[in-house]
């Protein structure tokens, strides 16, 4: 042990299967659990939706509330969550001093603005002063600004007053795994004691779809589970909306101040393999040699999309290791940059509560017995990027 191990001392997570630590365990524990879906608004596309919220429960003024799009507002309230867990939320000294790594995408399109110029168009021959007429009658110079990625970590701070140093990183999946491993790296230099890190996708808006649809990625019609979806349907991605925050903390703060931790994050990893042949597999047997060495049997928490080649690659590569895979995505839709820290967040559960999750999909993940000591989490990106990291016992 070492003073800056890194320990996970709080836990804020929100999905379409409800709202925190504890309503994820009792919800993911079960001997069959079952996916919330909304096949209607998006039809034909399927989606995870958020559940019930009373935002004023972490986010108090209205004012704050009414200036955020909803995924500023979703993790703003999954932040709360975590910090509320790890006991920090009123320890303004500890809130002050506590760095932020936040993984975001831009923000919502004003869709009726969008659709005003595509029907503007059709009569039209003159595009270029076409925009040029509506950027400068229809677009509201704030709305520029409420796209910001970095507006919720600006958000998080102003709410729940976490103001030592901010970065965002932005790229999809990727940009989840970049913000856990830098914070945990941070931690480990020491240059950092208490981090928030976490990320929101909101998925419910038409616009987060089509970026996924113009590449052929989303599924139709039918729901699945990850490992099971058919390239007749599509892409093999449903998507949902959720979020995940998390408290990292050196072993050595964490024990000062008396919280006791869920877990211990050990090595993270990261790449970009060619999405070509058997590269990807290749990468991911490499990381699980690095990350988990020895660590058998071993049960993942695993971030697949559903998208056909990068989820076929990273099963292999678990199969490969005998590896007890736990697609939750199947469960909660695919969250993008959110991702990976939901993942790490589901592996500490894990690991405090000293028990396997059942299979999610009996036919294509294998059982594992007996309270797990180590559980690897990973987010293999359905376009590109992959990460994982070892979840441990603190």
């Amino acid at each position: 042990m070492s003073p800056t191990d890194v320990v996970i001392t709080g836990i804020g997570i929100v999905s379409s299967l409800g709202l925190g630590a504890e309503a994820h365990w009792q919800a993911l524990s079960k001997p069959e659990p079952a996916p919330v879906l909304d096949r209607e608004r998006f039809s034909p596309y399927i989606v995870h939706p958020l559940p019930e919220i009373d935002w004023s429960t972490q986010i108090p003024k209205r004012g704050d509330q009414r200036q955020m799009e909803t995924w500023q507002r979703l993790g703003t309230y999954t932040a709360g969550l975590a910090l509320d867990d790890a006991g920090l939320k009123t320890d303004e000294a500890l809130c002050t001093s506590m760095d932020m790594v936040v993984a975001a995408g831009g923000g919502e399109r004003d869709v009726a603005v969008d659709q005003a110029i595509l029907d503007a168009s059709l009569a039209r021959n003159d595009h270029d002063v076409l925009l040029n007429e509506k950027l400068t009658t229809e677009l509201r110079p704030t709305l520029f600004l409420a796209q910001l990625s970095n507006l919720l970590a600006g958000n998080i701070s102003i709410v729940h007053k976490v103001t030592g140093s901010s970065r965002t990183f932005m790229g999809e999946e990727g940009a989840g795994v970049s913000a856990i491993e830098t914070a945990a790296a941070r931690i480990r230099s020491g240059q950092s004691t208490h981090v928030l890190v976490g990320a929101a996708f909101q998925t419910e808006h038409p616009d987060m779809l089509l970026a996924y649809e113009l590449a052929g990625y989303l599924q139709r019609e039918e729901w699945s589970s990850v490992w099971r979806r058919s390239e007749e349907l599509g892409g093999g991605v449903i998507t949902g909306s959720g979020a995940a925050f998390l408290v990292l903390e050196s072993r050595e703060h964490a024990e000062r101040r008396g919280h006791a931790a869920y877990a211990a994050i050990g090595p993270v990893v990261s790449g970009r393999a060619r999405r070509s042949g058997s590269a990807l597999q290749t990468e991911l047997a490499e990381m699980m040699n690095s990350v988990a060495a020895g660590r058998e049997p071993l049960m993942a928490v695993s971030g697949a999309s559903g998208a056909h080649m990068a989820t076929q690659a990273e099963k292999a590569a678990l199969d490969s290791r005998g590896a007890a895979a736990r697609g939750f995505s199947s469960l909660t839709g695919h969250l993008k940059e959110a991702q990976f820290p939901f993942a790490v967040a589901l592996a500490a559960l894990a690991i405090r509560n000293g028990q396997p999750y059942a299979a999610f999909d009996a036919e294509n993940e294998s059982s594992i017995d007996g309270a797990p000591k180590a559980v690897l989490a990973t987010a293999v990106g359905y376009n590109c990027f992959e990460g994982m990291g070892l979840v441990t016992e603190a």
